[in-house]
């Protein structure tokens, strides 16, 4: 099966569900309009299904090659990605300055999704590279940036980020790579780098490595850590590629999935780096880039899983097994109504969580480009209270749905001539790199709940009575029915909420409750703005000039999410508030062998 992009479902979450024209009253976007995300849109959708769609496949067969110190990527990858740069789509949302279009995040997040929808392992390059921009747009120097942000933005040059080493997975603070000052502003970096994305390939020419290492006299653990960014190839005086650093690729993994991006062991033997930003920032400097491929990944959640959802109900309509219940036999799996329940609810879920991914990026827009402080700060709160559940929900619906539409499939599924099998190994990565989710569920509950007193929970708390009160008081008799599965939905929340922010409340309990109760933001986040959805789908029926059928359709899954999922909060809310202390409390004798 081809990748088909769910253009429609996409613009309905950019224009219906989180208002991305918005951004407008912010000045930074003056010529967004309804118009122009329409046809950006459409020929994203065009390119990810004719361009980077047809190579998954040969992709997860092929994958990568290592020999003398060089990547090979699959046949087709360069070439594609060599019309992604010509199409400047590397820039969709790069400063205008720098060279790329100045368009709103949630449009790249939306370009994201699509093409990670359609080959990930491919699209993995294009992430990196945006982050790379993301942290040298807010850290790098004025030369840094006049050299760098331009051949980046373009994707002409590809950017990596390497932070993990053998020693030191998550706890970064354990790092050891080396950088000794060598005059003129130049360091001289020596270490390795394990798990390193696109770290070595052949489709651009040149690759621009930030690197966390330590100088000589930093201070131990993350405090001492900086950030240096170390080329391929050094730029000589016309800023073109020149000689080689003293950085290759040592190792290439083979992994569960994503065959067809390298994934590198990065020798640096004295290579040549510069300094981004100040000494011993470099983990600050670092989250930067971070938070931007964690929104990213996220939505690489919601693409693989859609495409995942996208095979299932090609499959389920055509495979014929079974008495329909209108006596047809053999009748299409579709109609079977356990076949419906995951296909619906593979559907509900990664709706809600493209709003979520999709909401985290307009805030992050409105962070940055509000007129005022006040709505800049409250931009802010939202931004890092979503951005760990955009990742972490995100990538587990995505998981979610590549393991239901396997299901679907039954024993074909299991057999990798369908694709369905692929979707999933593809997806379980996506838990497990950018800080796994068990890390974003503790930065959640850890940092960004507490943020001003829960001033970002109480913000939206706000938000989402007001759409309880939108459905409640509705004419269209679906909608009181979803208030009806919200409103508890929501006490939920605030209760679990409210539990965490106790300030007597002990961090083992706290982090003991971490992944329930981000869980729980995501479930009841995303019914919230499923009902926001509902809502508009009700203004459409009432414009006649609107897709009514399209309209029922948002509503009908916004009512099974209320019915098959905000019922889970109130378990959820009892996890978070009651796991805790059995968990902590009980005896080693529990976890034997």
């Amino acid at each position: 099966m081809t990748y088909r992009a769910p253009l429609r479902d996409i613009l309905f979450s950019l224009e219906d569900v989180v208002a991305v024209d918005g951004l407008k009253t912010t000045g930074a976007f003056d010529d967004l309009s309804s118009d122009l995300t329409r046809q950006v849109m459409e020929e994203a959708a065009r390119f990810a299904e004719e361009v980077f769609g047809p190579l998954d496949r040969g992709g997860d067969t092929q994958g990568c090659t290592l020999k003398d110190g060089a990547v090979t990527t699959p046949k087709g990858f360069c070439e594609a990605y060599a019309k992604f740069v010509e199409a400047g789509w590397q820039g969709i949302s790069a400063p205008a300055g720098h060279g790329g279009m100045g368009l709103p995040r949630a449009l790249g997040g939306a370009l994201g999704e699509m093409i990670n929808g359609a080959n990930m392992a491919l699209s993995l390059a294009p992430l990196l590279t945006a982050s790379a921009i993301e942290a040298l747009t807010a850290h790098g120097s004025d030369a840094q940036k006049a050299l760098y942000l331009p051949k980046l933005v373009t994707g002409e040059w590809s950017g990596a980020m390497n932070l993990t080493e053998p020693q030191a997975g998550s706890d970064l603070g354990a790092a050891t790579t080396r950088a000794e000052p060598a005059g003129d502003g130049v360091y001289r970096l020596t270490g390795q780098k394990i798990f390193i994305t696109w770290g070595e390939h052949d489709c651009a020419a040149n690759i621009v490595h930030l690197v966390l290492a330590r100088t000589p006299d930093a201070p131990a653990g993350s405090k001492g850590l900086s950030l240096f960014l170390a080329p391929k190839f050094l730029p000589d005086a016309d800023g073109k590629p020149g000689e080689r650093n003293a950085l290759k690729a040592i190792g290439l993994e083979e992994k569960l999935g994503i065959h067809g991006s390298p994934t590198c062991v990065m020798e640096f033997a004295g290579a040549t780096a510069w300094l981004v930003g100040e000494e011993n920032r470099g983990l600050a400097q670092m989250f930067t880039m971070m938070n931007a491929a964690r929104l990213q990944v996220g939505l690489q959640g919601v693409g693989v899983g859609a495409r995942a959802y996208s095979r299932a109900l090609d499959y389920a309509n055509e495979r014929k097994q079974g008495t329909g219940p209108d006596g047809e036999y053999p009748a299409p799996i579709v109609e079977h109504a356990d076949v419906r329940r995951m296909l619906t609810l593979m559907k509900a879920k990664i709706e809600a969580a493209r709003h979520i991914c999709f909401a985290t990026a307009v805030a992050a827009d409105a962070a940055a480009f509000e007129e005022s402080e006040e709505d800049r700060a409250f931009a802010r709160r939202r931004e890092q209270f979503l951005t760990p559940i955009a990742k972490a929900w995100g990538s587990d619906v995505g998981l979610e749905a590549a393991s239901l539409g396997l299901q679907i499939h039954g024993g074909a599924g299991f057999i990798e001539e369908t694709g369905a099998a692929q979707h999933y190994r593809d997806a379980r990565i996506a838990p497990i790199y950018e800080g796994t989710n068990g890390i974003q569920a503790m930065d959640l509950v850890g940092r960004k709940l507490s943020l001003d007193d829960g001033l970002a929970i109480d913000d939206l708390m706000e938000e989402m009575e007001a759409t309880l009160e939108d459905c409640a008081t509705s004419s269209n008799a679906e909608l009181p029915e979803i208030a009806k599965r919200l409103e508890p939905a929501l006490r939920a929340l605030e209760d679990a909420s409210d539990w965490l922010l106790d300030e007597d409340r002990d961090d083992e309990e706290r982090m003991a409750a971490a992944y329930p109760y981000l869980t729980l933001c995501g479930e009841v986040i995303g019914g919230y703005f499923l009902a926001v959805g509902a809502v508009a789908g009700q203004r459409r029926l009432k414009d006649k000039d609107g897709d009514a059928e399209f309209a029922r359709g948002k509503i009908a899954l916004a009512r099974y999410y209320a019915e098959s999922v905000l019922p889970l909060a109130p378990a959820r809310a009892a996890e978070v508030t009651g796991a805790a202390e059995p968990l902590l409390d009980a005896p080693e004798i529990m976890l034997e062998a």
